[in-house]
């Protein structure tokens, strides 16, 4: 009688997906007894960007939380998500430390390693494999779903071949953008069981409304474990709920043997906790389904509404969605994931805002079409690489081949905050937020982000406020989409005002300024009080001639390249800077003589400013 398993998602990428990766340790552990007693194949607890949230908001120590739940799951695997030789970071590490972070992550309690590469690209997920199976864990090779010309079922059985033949212990069809459908389902699953002896793991996300469906047509096709979420977290953007599928199921051949009755006690622990992260929820509908059109995951959907609405564009999302398949099909069909994902997205964003295609190029864009993040699935526009890297030597090794041994290089770099390998470990992933959260540590002042106080009907001030009203405010250009939810008791001078802008869950203080007095006739100025609105940025000069460098967008200064009396050639490269979470060098428009910078590292800079100034020759 055949059985199905089940890895539950809820420890990581049912909160990833819902509530933006903010779920604290201390919300897990107290329900930690009944995950542990439910007789899951694997718990999903770790990897993704549970990392960078514990160190960047929470300002929790990600390795105590792994220490922390291994000790309250002594049953139950724990599985995380590693994405190769790129480990929880967004480059390329060498071998020496992909090797060290596979052993502190099974040292500290990973049980199941689910090693991905945004490129499928085999070869970047090799020493993780090895690393994984000299520590004793379970290596589970993933398969980057996606739909494009060159992607189709011989490709992924291909890629399932090459996995089994490295020694993964089982294959996960990894569907992260819910592009998956049943029947396709059905017949990839049974394609790679013909192919290898290996058990086959199924994970789609439900943002289209199939994941269910693609499951269970998996299961008959011969799936061995299926990820699904406890309803608690589940649907949406999240995925399949587990305790309709174990419902699903029951009574079948393909009976997982697991309780709804404890399943259910465990949601309803979780549908309280996460009432306490009311201001991450985003309003969204639960079923989108123009996904399985223009292929773009929901998470790079709410990440493109950001990077739009911060450069006051979000009235050009249409544009960008139109673009993105183009740049897509230039960079050979990268599967939509974390980099990748990024990567084409911005660029995209980039090719709409800056008046040409292309007319400004990612370093993220640079490296890839230069082979540094591996091998592409398809063909690349080889008129789009000449315009980006001219006639730069594009790589066709594997890309840490070229790259040292480097942990020696990194503890010295830590050396003085970092007590332990694993806040080396910290520190190589994350360097800057590593650093400040290391230092804090130190000094004793880590402290998480705050948690609002959720709205409460029975404290408002009057019910009519509490109802729901929605209404638009334009600012510079751009319009909100502005929701009251509620509002409670301030003192005298303050009142809060629950609110959602654009989806994101806000509190906003409205303070009333008594001084404050409207002259009829003066243009509505206020006379007294305007010093109540903040402080201003440091002024800098607008651009008044040729030699002024400026920013196609709104970003900040990760690097000064000139200093005042350099002699450079028009197109040199003057700063870099971050726009959208990718680095964009900014060159000099001509050549000349540096006059003036007006600018340093960690600036914020708008594209009406002029940063360096250059006399022209």
């Amino acid at each position: 009688m055949a059985k199905v398993h089940v890895t539950d998602l809820v420890l990581r990428d049912g909160h990833q997906s819902l509530i933006a990766t903010r779920m604290r340790t201390e919300d897990m552990l107290p329900i930690c007894g009944k995950l542990d007693e439910a007789g899951f194949w694997s718990l999903e607890a770790w990897g993704g960007a549970t990392f960078d949230a514990c160190v960047r908001f929470l300002k929790e120590d990600p390795w105590e939380r792994l220490k922390k739940l291994r000790r309250a799951l002594p049953n139950t695997r724990i599985n995380m998500l590693l994405r190769g030789q790129n480990l929880l970071g967004y480059r390329h590490y060498a071998d020496d430390v992909t090797r060290a972070f596979v052993r502190k992550a099974a040292d500290n309690g990973v049980d199941v390693f689910r090693i991905f590469d945004a490129m499928n690209d085999a070869r970047n997920m090799r020493v993780a494999i090895e690393a994984v199976k000299a520590s004793g864990k379970h290596a589970q090779g993933a398969i980057s779903y996606t739909v494009s010309p060159v992607h189709g079922i011989p490709y992924f059985v291909a890629l399932a071949r090459e996995l089994a033949e490295m020694g993964v212990d089982s294959i996960a069809i990894k569907d992260m953008a819910g592009l998956l459908t049943p029947y396709v389902a059905h017949d990839l699953v049974r394609a790679i069981k013909q192919a290898i002896s290996l058990p086959v793991n199924t994970h789609s996300h439900a943002t289209a409304g199939l994941s269910t469906m693609v499951h269970l047509k998996a299961v008959e096709a011969g799936a061995d474990i299926i990820d699904c979420c406890n309803s608690a977290f589940s649907e949406g953007a999240s995925h399949a709920t587990t305790e309709s599928l174990v419902a699903a199921l029951q009574g079948t051949e393909y009976d997982t043997g697991l309780s709804l009755p404890l399943l259910q006690e465990i949601a309803a622990y979780f549908r309280e906790v996460r009432k306490k992260y009311w201001q991450f929820e985003m309003d969204a509908q639960q079923v989108d389904t123009r996904i399985l059109v223009s292929q773009v995951p929901g998470g790079m959907i709410s990440n493109l509404n950001n990077q739009l609405k911060e450069q006051g564009a979000l009235d050009r999302m249409d544009d960008v969605l139109a673009e993105i398949p183009r740049v897509r099909e230039d960079l050979g069909y990268p599967p939509l994931v974390t980099p990748t994902s990024q990567i084409v997205g911005t660029q995209a964003v980039l090719n709409v805002l800056t008046g040409g295609r292309y007319k400004s190029v990612t370093n993220e864009v640079k490296n890839y079409l230069l082979g540094r993040y591996g091998k592409a699935p398809g063909s690349v526009n080889e008129e789009v690489r000449h315009l980006a890297v001219g006639n730069q030597e594009v790589i066709t090794c594997r890309p840490a081949d070229l790259l040292s041994d480097e942990l020696d290089k990194l503890r010295a770099e830590a050396e003085g905050l970092a007590k332990t390998d694993e806040d080396v470990l910290t520190y190589a992933m994350f360097p800057d937020i590593g650093r400040l959260f290391l230092q804090e540590r130190a000094a004793g002042t880590l402290a998480p982000e705050t948690l609002l106080p959720r709205p409460d009907p029975s404290t408002l001030s009057s019910p009519a406020v509490f109802a729901p009203t929605e209404f638009n405010i334009t600012l510079h250009g751009e319009t909100y989409h502005i929701r009251i939810k509620g509002t409670g008791h301030g003192d005298e001078a303050q009142r809060p005002f629950y609110v959602h802008v654009d989806g994101v869950a806000e509190e906003v203080l409205l303070e009333t300024l008594d001084e404050v007095q409207v002259t009829p006739g003066a243009g509505g100025k206020p006379r007294r009080g305007a010093e109540k609105a903040g402080g201003q940025s440091k002024a800098r000069p607008r651009p008044t001639h040729a030699g002024c460098v400026t920013t196609a967008m709104p970003g900040s200064i990760v690097e000064v390249k000139v200093k005042a009396g350099d002699k450079i050639k028009a197109g040199d490269a003057v700063l870099v800077i971050e726009a959208m979470k990718m680095e964009n060098e900014i060159q000099a428009p001509v050549g000349g003589t540096v006059v003036n910078v007006h600018v340093a590292k960690g600036d914020a800079v708008t594209p009406d400013q002029a940063l360096v100034e250059i006399q022209p020759e």
